[in-house]
């Protein structure tokens, strides 16, 4: 019984709305992370392969502050050093594994604009972000407001905001999930819930900027993910390759994550079909948990895939952070 209630629970706190558990940040402030080093395998320390993927180190971070979790979209450098976003518009940054910091760790609301402030916090729910290393600009997807927003380098202004319709017609509860800058400066948006006539998962294309007014509206794909899972978050590996995170809750093994790469053809028309190859998946006896963003870094020639989760401020769930490397 004790199970099935968790599970219902989970199931509910799946659900982009206000939650009483999620904090209210009122100050920006220092951030003391403690990370614990865990092993992919409890019941086999010494396991370091899960499918094409090497597992190099994973950490169960905890904090202090009482703001802290709900981490739903990350950047990383390959100093370690992270930026996650939770889904009540709360930016963290720390440092974790060995090494130096490279900054103070900090916690800090996203900054809104003057029209937007009188928004209850928890509208916020920032559920994508990504990165343009060239300008040092971000984008950060909101799932019920259905909006995509620019912000200027180090997060210090909301530069510009756009409604598409195309989200609109998402569902509230499960619309832009995954946010993806593609290296020629395209973007890709992946609904979770929101779905093709035909069964996929609704996918946006989009030519420029998608908080840019000018930007002409996306075109339509379709993304296909492992059977049974849904899209939580999505990071460019290069040119033609799509990272994608995929999570699924089911009552025997409650959470468990797959990690997909996608091909993308040449030419990208309406109605493409992207297809999801499964890299590995996350499900017990390994680290499985509310796993919702997902980063990638190059380190000395060679790719690494981050992953985080979501603890959604509850006690029976965690913030895991896990690294691996990618063999080809």
């Amino acid at each position: 019984m004790r199970r099935i209630l968790i599970v219902l629970a989970l199931a509910i706190l799946l659900l982009p709305a206000g939650h009483k558990n999620k904090p209210q940040l009122l100050h920006p402030g220092m951030l003391p992370v403690a990370a614990r080093a865990v092993a992919l395998n409890a019941g086999d320390p010494a396991m370091r392969r899960v499918g094409r993927l090497d597992y190099i180190a994973g950490w169960e971070l905890t904090s202090r502050n009482p703001n802290f979790g709900g981490i739903s979209s990350l950047l990383v450098e390959p100093a370690g050093q992270i930026l996650g976003l939770s889904d009540a518009g709360i930016l963290m940054g720390f440092h974790v594994g060995p090494g130096e910091a490279r900054r103070r760790p900090f916690i800090a609301p996203l900054p809104v604009r003057p029209q937007d402030k009188e928004k209850p916090w928890w509208a916020w729910d920032s559920e994508s972000m990504t990165h343009d290393p060239a300008t040092d600009r971000y984008w950060v997807g909101f799932e019920l407001q259905q909006m995509i927003c620019r912000y200027s380098s180090g997060f210090a202004r909301v530069e510009a905001c756009r409604t598409w319709p195309e989200i609109e017609a998402w569902p509230k509860t499960g619309s832009i999930e995954s946010l993806a800058r593609l290296p020629d400066g395209r973007f890709i948006a992946i609904a979770e819930m929101g779905m093709t006539a035909d069964g996929h998962h609704d996918t946006l294309l989009f030519s420029g900027d998608p908080a840019d007014p000018d930007t002409p509206s996306p075109i339509h794909l379709r993304y296909t993910p492992p059977q049974g899972y849904r899209p939580t978050d999505a990071v460019a590996l290069d040119e033609r390759r799509l990272l994608v995170l995929n999570r699924r809750l089911t009552l025997q093994e409650l959470f468990t994550g797959v990690i997909a790469i996608v091909e993308l053809p040449e030419r990208l028309e309406p109605g493409t079909r992207l297809r999801a190859q499964p890299l590995a998946r996350l499900a017990p006896p390994l680290l499985a948990d509310n796993f919702e963003g997902l980063a990638v870094t190059r380190e000395g020639g060679e790719t690494m895939i981050w992953v985080v989760s979501d603890d959604n401020h509850e006690f029976f769930q965690r913030t895991l952070l896990l690294k691996f490397a990618l063999r080809q």
